[in-house]
């Protein structure tokens, strides 16, 4: 496996946003932070949750997405014939808190541990796309691509309180290995598209 690494830490604020012509609170959108940012149990100091229904929580306090995927988000916009193709996607434009280098959701198992410098966080779940997921991205396709393709990210709770910082590396610790991302993954998608 190669160097894991903290490429990105975003942080976001509710706010209402006209998604399908209805006016809906969101935190999807994460705007990148500098610095040292301080780890709680509920996730990262200055980071919200629209809905704690589905987002949030002990169990869903951090959000981390491989930044290996974004060319292929990319590659969808342009597809999308969306008038903007040239801009780039910045860290943060998944939702995700944590945009992680050298992880992948194939080599994640529910259970296993990201072990930083100065927090440690468990892998709990996959993320499930919603709507707001396609308003995001632009395009209306945005949650069957992510179905599809199983680019989800994952879920991460907080074992260890403490802080990250840009640039660091971390450690992955395996847990007990009973099921993977990519099967919770799959196995929710199966459900829902049934």
């Amino acid at each position: 496996m190669s160097t894991m690494q903290l490429l990105g830490i975003q942080t976001g604020t509710a706010r209402k946003a006209l998604i399908g012509g209805r006016s809906v609170l969101t935190a999807i959108r994460k705007t990148a932070v500098t610095g040292p940012v301080a780890v709680k149990p509920l996730g990262l100091e200055g980071d919200e949750q629209a809905d704690l229904s589905v987002h949030g929580g002990l169990e869903k306090a951090v959000y981390a997405y491989p930044s290996e995927h974004y060319g292929f988000w990319q590659a969808q916009r342009r597809a999308a014939g969306l008038a903007d193709i040239d801009a780039e996607l910045p860290f943060g434009s998944m939702g995700e808190n944590l945009s992680l280098a050298g992880l992948l959701e194939a080599d994640v198992w529910v259970g296993d541990v990201l072990q930083f410098a100065q927090c440690a966080l468990r892998v709990e779940q996959p993320r499930e796309p919603c709507f707001k997921f396609n308003a995001a991205m632009g395009f209306s396709a945005a949650v069957k691509a992510m179905a599809q393709s199983g680019f989800c990210g994952f879920y991460l709770s907080v074992v260890e309180p403490g802080t990250l910082t840009v640039g660091e590396q971390f450690a992955l610790h395996q847990g007990p290995r009973r099921i993977s991302i990519n099967e919770r993954f799959n196995a929710k998608m199966f459900k829902h598209m049934r």
